[in-house]
């Protein structure tokens, strides 16, 4: 025991033990602190587990998170992450600290069903300790997911829609007829604009066209809370996710989507023309732009209710919503055939080719590009 090699090994073994302990010490274990959220209030479900985290103490140490699958992570107000498998990974104090300007923050996991002891953090002396996940694919996790305010997000949503609720009062002031014909829900089973004495014929007319501007400010609203939810490392490079880029954002896009509107009415007619339908563009038109009005305010309700309600859940109700809304429109595509083939002495496959041009195609396109945003 005195020789000189055994005392070197008991060394060795004496420092390759501190520096395993050293690596999986815990200076902190902040579980015991979680809150589970109540219902206080609907901006705030209950559905969520609040924690104080202090990032003062141990500047040079780090802290190891934990979170279930499903979660969204707040700091604050502002989105951190969104875990869509189960992910654990490590951030060092003083980063964090510099990342949001403070040295108390408060940490908030959203999950349907979520407890206490579904997430875990801790302050430890090391983050070379086995995790779950690598700490490569965490890095990109964390840098992929940008932050954004979701009260920003919650006060562009009701302004918007507090916009639009102005501008349909003062519409309907002023042409009461036109606003009545275009918001009744059964108008889609009776088509009267497809019989001898429909009155939209003038479709670039003011009143037309600003209610066609009115349904792209709806439609430009859901789509940007899409681009939010699905492309928002997009918009945080490109104009930023604050209230006034998105507003900017809003209104260029109803610009930019009144502006395809009347091309998709030119195309309409156009084709219409050449398959010689005489003036049934324009109940062909006004048909679809009825299902679409109708569809879209669905859309705004559903969103503002998760906005408030269930923060955590919006993404995945927006992309349910624009899955009811495909098939809505392609079982409006079909009721416009039912109805024409039965007021018209056309032949289907005529008809149906009519359609399928002027409808069926460019829908699908645009389904397309929108599919492969929302990936």
């Amino acid at each position: 025991m005195k020789h000189p090699l055994f005392k070197i090994f008991v060394f060795f073994i004496a420092v390759n033990s501190f520096c395993l302990f050293a690596k999986a010490q815990v200076l902190q274990d902040f579980n015991s602190s979680w809150e589970k959220g109540m219902d206080e209030s609907l901006i705030r479900p209950n559905d969520r587990l609040v924690l104080p985290l202090d990032l003062q103490t141990f500047p040079l140490a780090n802290i190891s998170f934990e979170f279930p699958g499903k979660s969204v992570v707040f700091i604050g107000e502002k989105l951190w992450i969104y875990a869509e498998n189960d992910t654990s990974f490590a951030r060092n104090i003083q980063d964090l600290s510099k990342e949001f300007g403070e040295d108390q923050v408060t940490l908030t996991v959203f999950k349907k069903g979520i407890s206490v002891g579904d997430a875990s953090v801790l302050k430890v002396l090391s983050s070379d300790f086995d995790k779950p996940t690598k700490s490569a694919e965490v890095k990109d996790f964390v840098s992929q997911n940008r932050r954004f305010n979701r009260q920003d997000l919650r006060d562009f949503f009701f302004v918007g829609v507090l916009i639009v609720l102005v501008i349909l009062a003062i519409y309907k002031v002023i042409y009461p007829y036109l606003f009545a014909s275009m918001i009744r829900p059964e108008s889609l089973l009776t088509a009267e604009d497809f019989s001898d004495s429909g009155s939209l014929q003038k479709f670039f007319s003011v009143d037309v066209l600003f209610y066609i501007l009115m349904v792209n400010l709806m439609t430009s609203l859901v789509a940007v809370i899409g681009l939010v939810f699905n492309r928002q490392e997009w918009l945080e490079t490109w104009i930023g996710v604050d209230f006034n880029s998105l507003m900017l954002l809003w209104l260029f896009g109803a610009v930019g989507l009144l502006l395809l509107t009347m091309i998709k009415f030119i195309g309409i007619r156009v084709i219409a023309y050449l398959f010689d339908l005489g003036k049934l563009e324009f109940a062909h038109f006004f048909y679809l732009l009825r299902l679409v009005v109708i569809t879209i305010a669905g859309l705004v309700l559903v969103i503002a209710f998760f906005l408030v309600n269930d923060f955590s859940s919006a993404k995945s109700a927006i992309g349910v919503s624009l899955s009811v809304f495909f098939w809505v429109y392609i079982a409006g595509v079909l009721g416009l055939f039912l109805i024409m083939m039965n007021r018209l002495s056309f032949k289907k496959y005529h008809l149906f080719t009519y359609l399928c041009i002027a409808e069926l195609v460019p829908f699908l396109i645009m389904a397309k590009w929108i599919m492969v945003l929302g990936q």
